[in-house]
């Protein structure tokens, strides 16, 4: 039987293969933490529609070790449900996870660790990147902040099992914690609609701030944020075709119900496979930041969550047609935006970037001084 110990370090191996871990101090974290502390007895597994929960106790010992050493993201709770406390399959959005190794270990390398530095966690989750850091920096550099009271205590009884003790808060982790501040980076294993201003008074100047900014359409980019001596963070985003789960303050409202209303019509001048695009999506969602998308089997809508504009296409046996109606003409918005990331040369998220006050957030492309987009505040 494999030994934890030789998946950690066989896990290690294929993230060096992949040009990760160049920092040794964090390669031996990886090679340290043991994983399926963090994962518990029951993880859910995806079937179609449906998460059904998986037992440790009906797999294999062998085959559950190297379920938890694939570099996979394994969900543990769905809509507040964990996974040991599910009867049988459930349906619905996954809440929490155990992040796959390479991503915890990517948000560690953009933050650019360094010895001493103070790390401010949004999202303790299972506790397993939590452990990464302190056996990186050390347990007294590190906060963790976790919303769900539940989690919370089950990822401070995980990371005592592994020998960790860090700074745990239960909180708003969008609020920050302001009596751990000043930080030398903020890390989100959370997205984000915007950066909370929190997060901006909390880090020391010339801190970072890493995280995912996300939306409603599910787009998403990666960016570090570094914060100049103006008060303004800004950054490029990575490029990383990543996402992690809202957090919960920004997620989705209720959706207002989908008519089909006929509205104003007329032919489209993109195909609505261009959302198919990980950056044609993320654009579409700067042009309509409070709008959801809907896919169906041929086509895709949109539906306004603040003022229940909507806007769907059909096929009408030439091209497409766009049905828009309410006070916002969505696929005109999205179709703007699109077509000035198309006459730049439909660049991958690498050409886009981030101003960040108290005050205003925008993503820009090319320059700060090019084509802009506001974020939700």
């Amino acid at each position: 039987m494999t030994t934890s110990s030789a998946l950690r370090g066989s896990l290690a191996d294929e993230l060096v293969s992949h040009g990760q871990l160049a920092d040794a101090a964090l390669r031996s974290a990886v090679e340290e933490v043991p994983r399926e502390l963090f994962l518990g007895d029951v993880v859910y597994r995806p079937d179609g529609t449906q998460w059904v929960p998986a037992n440790r106790a009906g797999i294999d010992e062998d085959e559950w070790l190297h379920m938890v050493y694939s570099d996979t993201t394994w969900v543990t709770q769905v809509e507040g449900v964990h996974a040991d406390q599910a009867s049988g399959p459930i349906t619905g959005r996954p809440t929490s996870s155990s992040t796959l190794p390479s991503l915890v270990v990517r948000m560690l390398e953009i933050a650019d660790l360094r010895d001493g530095d103070k790390v401010l966690e949004i999202g303790t989750g299972t506790g397993y990147s939590t452990a990464v850091l302190c056996h990186r920096l050390g347990d007294k550099s590190v906060y963790s902040i976790e919303c769900d009271e539940e989690l919370a205590a089950t990822a401070a009884h995980h990371l005592r099992s592994a020998g960790c003790s860090p700074n745990l808060v239960v909180a708003d982790g969008l609020r920050g914690h302001q009596d751990g501040a000043d930080y030398d980076t903020v890390i989100a294993t959370c997205a984000v609609r915007s950066i909370p201003a929190s997060w901006l008074w909390q880090i020391r100047d010339q801190g970072s701030i890493i995280s995912t900014i996300s939306g409603w359409m599910l787009g998403a980019g990666l960016i570090r944020l570094d914060l100049a001596d103006d008060g303004m963070a800004q950054g490029r985003f990575t490029g990383d075709q990543v996402s992690y789960m809202l957090a919960r303050p920004h997620e989705r409202p209720p959706r207002p119900t989908f008519y089909q209303h006929p509205g104003s019509t007329r032919p489209v001048q993109m195909a609505p496979d261009v959302v198919d695009d990980w950056t044609g999506l993320f654009v579409a969602q700067l042009a309509a930041p409070s709008a959801e998308l809907i896919r169906t089997d041929s086509s895709i809508a949109l539906v306004d969550v603040a003022t229940g504009s909507q806007a769907w296409i059909e096929p009408d046996g030439s091209g497409w047609t766009v049905h828009q109606d309410g006070p916002l003409h969505l696929w005109d918005q999205v179709e703007a935006s699109l077509q000035v990331w198309q006459e730049a040369g439909a660049p991958d998220q690498t050409a886009f970037g981030m101003s960040v006050t108290e005050w205003d957030q925008v993503v820009w492309l090319g320059s700060p001084d090019g084509p802009r987009w506001h974020l939700p505040t």
